[in-house]
């Protein structure tokens, strides 16, 4: 957008596009303009699936390219065995830079219509939040392999639908948590369950990424006019646009985001989990927070900590939009409080791991290429070959909800009331300690500042239930029925 600088994702992914297209060298084929209803235009019009690739090659379809479609896009296109044969979105005015990427591939407004050609092996699926779990659904009915964003839910009851029909189909599906697929993070891993550091006590996942304001609006908004609505809210309930900004900031609005601790802090709670080596949910959760420092349109916190009780072991995970230094170095990443030192992951290619007295003892460097771990394991029909298999997404993707379960079913406190919230969890106290000052230093004065104080919820992992006080109430948000039209 013209005065506005990029992101670093943006960029890399721009890169990615254009490296894409200056290899095909092919010139941009006609795009027609949907139409304003739920079809859209023959897809010979826009390029056509019809000519097959070598059987060697993965026929790939992508979902969803305004953002991290792009990325997709890009990866496919690098890759000597993927070709993508159509992208699909219902806004027809961010499809261009996909378009100029792939000019052959077909356009859908409707992924239902994609879904349906036959000449698809896979899709990949980086659609808003809401949709993640359906359209995997869809696809696997539909005899796709899947490659699905993270999170790769919206809620815990749906990711576990994505688990039994992945498992029942024979289909592949793997989960966009790409450090699975990184050597330093997968080595860093190893070593501590080799017991590198000694037992691991706690794995501390931060999110500190700055979150500015969206705006607040008067009233409601209308949606693009390029954008068919009913497509893009789908199994989501119907409700007008309140916010000044269609796309993004769906992130930050419960209906169709998780906040940032299912957005960016997913990725630190696959590793913070992988580093325990725990393969199933906790046993607690209590969650913290608000959204604090402006009023907005938004209803996601952007300031949480939420604490996960493992028994004996401990995630606890920090939430921050506003504007803040780092934890030891870090501020997106997963810190290891181990018996005889720490581990800090602060990017997926690299980790250190430091002594009790804080001497670098070990690090761990080394990228990987998760896009291609998902082809070879589908050429070679193998799930085992999977970096990162759907179970390990609807895992830690679930934590993240429960997570936000806690929060939503909190009450006000006032900032300045108590010292301990989290009861006799002396690190987790530290942590909301910390996040005080955070915000005094941020000039928010906690006399007169609140917060939602969540329970603490008994949680039953083989069921995936909540028991015992306010399990009811708990329970109920585990699930969301999809909107009629858009069902399983």
């Amino acid at each position: 957008m013209t005065g506005m600088k990029k992101t670093r994702r943006e960029f890399l992914e721009d890169a990615l596009l254009a490296a894409a297209a200056a290899a095909s060298a092919l010139p941009l084929a006609g795009c027609a303009s949907p139409s304003a209803g739920d079809g859209e235009p023959d897809p010979k019009t826009t390029g056509s699936t019809t000519s097959k690739p070598s059987r060697d090659v993965i026929r790939m379809g992508v979902i969803g390219v305004r953002g991290r479609g792009r990325a997709h896009v890009g990866a496919w296109k690098k890759s000597p065995d993927a070709k993508v044969v159509a992208i699909c979105d219902p806004d027809s005015a961010v499809i261009g830079g996909a378009m100029r990427a792939v000019p052959d591939a077909a356009y859908y407004r409707d992924m239902r219509k994609m879904l349906d050609n036959p000449e698809i092996d896979a899709v990949s699926i980086a659609t808003p939040n809401h949709w993640h779990s359906l359209a995997t659904l869809w696809a696997l009915q539909a005899g796709k392999h899947v490659f699905v964003e993270k999170p790769v839910s919206h809620d815990v009851h749906e990711g576990r639908l994505v688990v039994d029909a992945a498992a029942s189909s024979g289909l592949l599906v793997q989960h966009g948590t790409q450090s699975r697929s990184t050597k330093a993070t997968v080595d860093a891993m190893a070593w501590l369950h080799a017991g590198g550091l000694g037992k691991v006590k706690i794995a501390r996942g931060l999110c500190y990424k700055r979150r500015k304001s969206i705006g607040k609006v008067l009233g409601d908004q209308k949606p693009p006019a390029s954008c068919n609505y009913n497509l893009w809210v789908g199994p989501s309930p119907m409700v007008p646009l309140h916010r000044k900004n269609l796309h993004y900031d769906w992130h930050w609005d419960f209906n169709t985001g998780n906040g940032d601790l299912g957005n960016q802090g997913v990725h630190q709670m696959d590793i913070a989990r992988w580093g325990l080596g725990m393969d199933r949910l906790p046993d607690r959760v209590t969650s913290l927070g608000g959204r604090l420092g402006y009023d907005d349109d938004a209803d996601t916190p952007n300031t949480m900590v939420s604490q996960y009780d493992y028994g004996d072991q401990q995630i606890i995970f920090e939430v921050r939009g506003l504007k803040t230094g780092p934890y030891r170095t870090a501020h997106v990443g997963v810190i290891f409080h181990c018996e005889h030192g720490y581990l800090v992951s602060t990017a997926y290619t690299k980790a250190v791991a430091f002594d009790l007295d804080g001497k670098v003892i070990k690090t761990f460097t080394g990228g990987g290429n998760h896009w291609q771990n998902f082809i070879d394991a589908v050429k070679s029909g193998d799930k085992t070959k999977l970096d990162s298999p759907i179970i390990e997404g609807h895992l830690s993707a679930s934590l993240c909800h429960l997570g936000n379960i806690s929060y939503l079913l909190g009450q006000e406190e006032l900032f300045s009331k108590t010292d301990s919230p989290f009861g006799a969890r002396e690190d987790a106290n530290e942590t909301f300690l910390r996040t005080r000052k955070h915000l005094v230093d941020n000039g928010l004065d906690i006399d007169k500042t609140s917060y939602q104080l969540g329970p603490t919820l008994s949680f039953d992992s083989k069921s995936e239930q909540f028991t015992g006080d306010r399990a009811e109430d708990a329970n109920a948000l585990l699930e969301r029925p999809f909107r009629e039209g858009f069902t399983v």
